[in-house]
Protein backbone atom coordinates (compact mmCIF):
# COMPACT_ATOMS: atom_id res chain seq x y z
CA UNK A 1 0.00 0.00 0.00
CA UNK A 2 1.38 3.40 -0.98
CA UNK A 3 1.12 6.18 1.52
CA UNK A 4 0.21 9.44 -0.13
CA UNK A 5 2.17 12.38 1.18
CA UNK A 6 1.03 15.99 1.23
CA UNK A 7 0.36 17.70 -2.10
CA UNK A 8 -0.46 14.36 -3.72
CA UNK A 9 3.10 12.99 -3.97
CA UNK A 10 3.38 9.25 -3.50
CA UNK A 11 7.16 9.31 -3.00
CA UNK A 12 9.39 11.03 -0.50
CA UNK A 13 11.65 13.78 -1.81
CA UNK A 14 14.76 11.72 -2.57
CA UNK A 15 16.91 14.64 -3.84
CA UNK A 16 16.15 16.54 -0.63
CA UNK A 17 16.96 13.50 1.54
CA UNK A 18 20.28 13.05 -0.26
CA UNK A 19 21.04 16.75 0.17
CA UNK A 20 20.24 16.55 3.90
CA UNK A 21 22.48 13.48 4.25
CA UNK A 22 25.26 15.29 2.39
CA UNK A 23 24.98 18.28 4.71
CA UNK A 24 25.11 16.08 7.81
CA UNK A 25 28.20 14.34 6.44
CA UNK A 26 29.90 17.57 5.40
CA UNK A 27 29.32 19.03 8.86
CA UNK A 28 31.85 16.44 10.06
CA UNK A 29 34.44 17.33 7.39
CA UNK A 30 33.96 21.10 7.10
CA UNK A 31 35.95 21.97 10.26
CA UNK A 32 38.91 19.94 8.96
CA UNK A 33 38.85 21.75 5.63
CA UNK A 34 38.44 25.15 7.29
CA UNK A 35 41.39 24.44 9.58
CA UNK A 36 43.57 23.96 6.51
CA UNK A 37 42.15 26.89 4.51
CA UNK A 38 40.54 24.71 1.85
CA UNK A 39 36.99 25.23 0.59
CA UNK A 40 34.63 22.32 -0.01
CA UNK A 41 34.83 22.82 -3.78
CA UNK A 42 38.63 23.00 -3.70
CA UNK A 43 38.71 19.79 -1.67
CA UNK A 44 36.42 18.03 -4.17
CA UNK A 45 38.81 18.99 -6.95
CA UNK A 46 41.88 17.96 -4.97
CA UNK A 47 40.31 14.59 -4.09
CA UNK A 48 39.29 14.01 -7.71
CA UNK A 49 42.83 14.73 -8.91
CA UNK A 50 44.30 12.57 -6.13
CA UNK A 51 42.04 9.69 -7.18
CA UNK A 52 42.22 10.06 -10.96
CA UNK A 53 45.46 11.90 -11.66
CA UNK A 54 45.73 14.67 -14.24
CA UNK A 55 42.37 15.59 -15.78
CA UNK A 56 40.87 18.06 -18.21
CA UNK A 57 38.55 20.71 -16.74
CA UNK A 58 35.51 19.05 -18.38
CA UNK A 59 36.34 15.80 -16.60
CA UNK A 60 36.81 17.58 -13.26
CA UNK A 61 33.43 19.27 -13.70
CA UNK A 62 31.73 15.95 -14.39
CA UNK A 63 33.35 14.19 -11.44
CA UNK A 64 32.91 17.06 -8.96
CA UNK A 65 29.52 18.24 -10.26
CA UNK A 66 30.71 21.81 -10.77
CA UNK A 67 29.41 23.88 -13.68
CA UNK A 68 31.89 24.94 -16.33
CA UNK A 69 31.69 28.70 -15.57
CA UNK A 70 32.16 28.12 -11.82
CA UNK A 71 34.95 25.64 -12.43
CA UNK A 72 36.87 28.03 -14.69
CA UNK A 73 37.01 30.65 -11.93
CA UNK A 74 37.76 28.07 -9.27
CA UNK A 75 40.67 26.56 -11.23
CA UNK A 76 42.07 30.06 -11.88
CA UNK A 77 41.99 30.81 -8.13
CA UNK A 78 43.48 27.42 -7.28
CA UNK A 79 46.22 28.05 -9.83
CA UNK A 80 46.96 31.46 -8.25
CA UNK A 81 47.09 29.79 -4.80
CA UNK A 82 49.50 27.16 -6.10
CA UNK A 83 47.05 24.29 -5.56
CA UNK A 84 46.85 23.17 -9.19
CA UNK A 85 48.93 23.51 -12.33
CA UNK A 86 47.29 23.97 -15.72
CA UNK A 87 49.19 23.02 -18.86
CA UNK A 88 48.19 23.03 -22.49
CA UNK A 89 48.19 19.59 -24.07
CA UNK A 90 51.16 19.14 -26.39
CA UNK A 91 49.15 17.39 -29.11
CA UNK A 92 46.23 19.87 -29.00
CA UNK A 93 46.83 23.39 -27.70
CA UNK A 94 43.08 23.91 -27.23
CA UNK A 95 43.05 21.32 -24.46
CA UNK A 96 44.21 21.96 -20.90
CA UNK A 97 45.36 19.36 -18.39
CA UNK A 98 45.05 20.09 -14.66
CA UNK A 99 47.26 18.44 -12.06
CA UNK A 100 48.00 18.82 -8.37
CA UNK A 101 51.02 20.72 -7.14
CA UNK A 102 53.39 19.76 -4.34
CA UNK A 103 51.55 22.30 -2.16
CA UNK A 104 48.12 20.70 -2.64
CA UNK A 105 49.59 17.22 -2.13
CA UNK A 106 51.14 18.40 1.15
CA UNK A 107 47.79 19.85 2.27
CA UNK A 108 46.06 16.58 1.37
CA UNK A 109 48.69 14.63 3.33
CA UNK A 110 48.03 16.81 6.40
CA UNK A 111 44.25 16.51 6.02
CA UNK A 112 44.19 12.75 5.31
CA UNK A 113 44.66 11.48 8.90
CA UNK A 114 41.83 13.69 10.18
CA UNK A 115 39.55 12.71 7.30
CA UNK A 116 40.31 9.03 7.87
CA UNK A 117 39.61 9.41 11.59
CA UNK A 118 36.26 10.98 10.72
CA UNK A 119 35.46 7.99 8.49
CA UNK A 120 36.42 5.62 11.34
CA UNK A 121 34.06 7.49 13.66
CA UNK A 122 31.25 7.26 11.11
CA UNK A 123 31.94 3.56 10.68
CA UNK A 124 31.67 3.08 14.45
CA UNK A 125 28.44 5.08 14.58
CA UNK A 126 26.80 3.57 11.51
CA UNK A 127 28.45 0.17 11.46
CA UNK A 128 30.77 -1.14 8.78
CA UNK A 129 28.03 -3.25 7.18
CA UNK A 130 25.71 -0.27 6.74
CA UNK A 131 28.51 1.93 5.43
CA UNK A 132 29.61 -0.77 2.94
CA UNK A 133 25.99 -1.25 1.89
CA UNK A 134 25.63 2.51 1.41
CA UNK A 135 28.72 2.67 -0.84
CA UNK A 136 27.50 -0.29 -2.92
CA UNK A 137 23.99 1.13 -3.20
CA UNK A 138 25.19 4.58 -4.24
CA UNK A 139 27.59 3.05 -6.80
CA UNK A 140 24.73 0.98 -8.19
CA UNK A 141 22.32 3.92 -8.35
CA UNK A 142 24.91 6.07 -10.10
CA UNK A 143 25.69 3.33 -12.62
CA UNK A 144 22.01 2.65 -13.38
CA UNK A 145 21.16 6.34 -13.75
CA UNK A 146 24.24 6.96 -15.92
CA UNK A 147 23.33 4.05 -18.19
CA UNK A 148 19.73 5.27 -18.40
CA UNK A 149 20.89 8.73 -19.48
CA UNK A 150 22.97 7.31 -22.35
CA UNK A 151 21.09 7.11 -25.65
CA UNK A 152 20.53 3.53 -26.71
CA UNK A 153 22.56 2.43 -29.71
CA UNK A 154 20.42 2.21 -32.80
CA UNK A 155 20.58 -1.01 -34.84
CA UNK A 156 22.93 -0.84 -37.82
CA UNK A 157 21.15 0.56 -40.87
CA UNK A 158 18.26 2.01 -38.88
CA UNK A 159 16.74 5.35 -39.82
CA UNK A 160 18.43 7.10 -36.87
CA UNK A 161 21.87 6.13 -38.19
CA UNK A 162 21.27 7.49 -41.69
CA UNK A 163 21.53 11.15 -42.58
CA UNK A 164 19.97 12.37 -45.78
CA UNK A 165 21.02 15.82 -46.90
CA UNK A 166 18.80 17.32 -49.54
CA UNK A 167 20.71 19.52 -51.97
CA UNK A 168 17.58 21.37 -53.05
CA UNK A 169 16.26 22.43 -49.64
CA UNK A 170 19.45 22.38 -47.63
CA UNK A 171 17.68 20.50 -44.89
CA UNK A 172 19.14 17.61 -42.98
CA UNK A 173 17.14 14.65 -41.72
CA UNK A 174 18.42 12.19 -39.18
Amino acid sequence: MKIEHQAGFAHRNLPLLLLQARERLMARFRPILNEHGVTEQQWRIIRALLDAGTLEPREIGEICRISSPSLAGMLARMDELGLVARKRAVQDQRRVRVSLTARSRAIAARIAPKVEETYRQMEQQLGSDLLSHLYRTLDEILAILAAASQPAAAPVGSVSQRTDVSSTTGSTRA
